[in-house]
C-alpha cells in the first residue's frame, strides 16, 4: 500500500470533477463545471462567481477599468450591456478605447484588414488594429462633429473658463450622442443614460483629444503668428478626475469591487484611489481608509516581467489597495485575452442572474 504515514487521503480537500459536456445546457451551466476543473479554466469559473455576487450586491460600487482596443474588437456592447444593467457604477478607460468606440455610437463599423503593403492601406485611408481596419472617413466624421459642437462640448471661452475634467467632457459627448442617434448603443451613450462617470486619465493620448486641439488652434490667432507659442489650450486637468473620483468612491458607504479588463493606466488610475486614503490618513487628515473588497481582472501580462499590467491582487495587498484574502477579499484572475473570453463570461453571469430572479 502506497500512502505514506500520515499522508492525506483527500479529507477536508474540495474535490474536481470532470467536465461533462452532455450536462451543459447554457453558459452558465459550462461556468459553474470549469469552477470544478482546473488552471485558467477554473479562474474563469471562479470570475463568474466573484462577478455574480459583484453585480447582485446592491451596496456595492463597482468600479470597471478597461484598456485596449476593445471597441475595434467590437466588444464594446458587452461594456454597454453592464452599463445598462447597472452592473457597473464607474468606468475608467483609454481615449482610445473611447475613440474608436465613438465609430459605432455614430452609426459606422470596423473592418477586416485586407492582406496589403500597411504603405497602401495608409494611401487608401485605412488605419489598421493589428488584424482590423478603422476608416480615416471615420475619424474624420468625428473630427467634423466636434468641431460643430465645440462650443457645446468645450466652454467657449477656451483658456478662461473653469477647468474640468475628462468625465465632465465625456458625459456631455454621450448626451450630443443620445440626441444625435437616439437609436444607436454605444458606450458613452449608455454611460450618459445610466449616469455613470466615465474618466480618462490620459486623454491626450487618443485621436480625439488631436481633434480637440486642432480645433482649438484654429481658433488661435497666435498660433497663426507663432506656431506652439502663447496657447489657449483646452480646460482639462486630470486631478479634477481624481479628486471626483475620490469623492465618490470615499462617500459610499458599502462595499467596494473593482472589474479589470487589460492593464495600463486605466488599471492603477482606478486602483491608486484606496493607497490616496491610505496616505491622507497617515498624514492625519479627516479621512477613514478603504480598500477594494473584490476583484476579476483579465490580463494575459504575467507578473513575472514586473509591470503593473501584469501585478496580482495579491500584490496590491501590500499597496493598501486590496483587502487581503484572510481578511474576507475574493479575488479571480484570468490570464487570458479578454476578447476569447468576456463574452462568454459576460453572457453566462446574465443567465445566472436571470434564474436567481425568477
Amino acid at each position: 500500500m502506497r500512502t505514506r504515514k500520515g499522508f492525506s487521503r483527500g479529507e477536508g480537500l474540495e474535490p474536481l470533477e470532470p467536465l461533462d459536456l452532455g450536462k451543459i445546457n447554457d453558459f452558465d451551466e459550462a461556468l459553474a463545471a470549469m469552477e470544478k476543473t482546473a488552471f485558467n479554466g477554473r479562474q474563469l469559473g471562479e470570475a463568474a462567481r466573484i462577478l455574480t455576487d459583484i453585480f447582485t450586491d446592491p451596496n456595492d460600487l463597482t468600479v470597471m477599468t478597461i484598456s485596449g482596443a476593445m471597441s475595434v474588437a467590437k466588444q464594446g456592447l458587452i461594456v454597454c450591456e453592464l452599463i445598462d444593467r447597472r452592473y457597473v457604477d464607474i468606468v475608467v478607460t483609454t481615449g482610445a478605447l473611447v475613440t474608436h468606440g465613438l465609430t459605432e455610437g455614430m452609426s459606422g463599423t470596423h473592418f477586416k484588414a485586407p492582406r496589403d503593403d500597411d504603405r497602401v492601406l495608409y494611401e487608401q485611408g485605412m488605419c489598421r488594429v493589428y488584424d482590423t481596419i478603422e476608416l480615416e472617413i471615420s475619424f474624420e466624421q468625428t473630427q467634423k462633429t466636434i468641431a460643430r459642437y465645440f462650443d457645446r462640448l468645450v466652454p467657449a471661452a477656451v483658456g478662461k473658463a473653469p477647468v474640468t475634467g475628462s468625465a465632465e467632457f465625456f458625459r456631455k459627448l454621450g448626451e450630443l450622442l443620445v440626441e444625435l442617434y437616439p437609436n444607436q448603443r454605444g458606450i458613452l451613450a449608455s454611460a450618459y443614460k445610466a449616469n455613470v462617470p466615465v474618466y480618462v486619465p490620459a486623454f491626450s493620448d487618443s485621436e480625439l483629444s488631436l481633434d480637440l486641439m486642432i480645433r482649438t488652434l484654429t481658433r488661435s490667432q497666435s498660433f497663426i503668428e507663432r506656431p506652439f507659442e502663447d496657447l489657449l489650450v483646452p480646460p482639462f486637468n486630470t486631478f479634477v478626475d481624481v479628486f471626483d473620483y475620490a469623492r465618490r468612491v470615499y462617500n459610499h458607504k458599502g462595499t467596494l469591487s473593482i472589474f479589470t479588463v487589460g492593464g495600463g493606466v486605466p488599471r492603477n488610475w482606478g486602483q491608486q484611489v484606496t493607497p490616496f486614503f491610505d496616505i491622507m490618513a497617515l498624514e492625519n487628515m479627516p479621512v477613514e481608509p478603504k480598500k477594494f473588497l473584490r476583484g476579476v481582472r483579465i490580463c494575459p501580462e504575467p507578473d513575472h516581467w514586473g509591470g503593473l499590467s501584469g501585478c496580482s491582487y495579491r500584490e496590491g495587498v501590500s499597496w493598501a489597495k486590496f483587502t487581503s484574502e484572510s481578511e474576507g477579499g475574493r479575488y479571480a484572475e484570468v490570464k487570458d485575452d479578454a476578447t476569447s473570453v468576456l463574452p462568454f463570461l459576460i453572457k453566462g453571469i446574465i443567465q445566472r442572474i436571470e434564474k436567481l430572479n425568477k
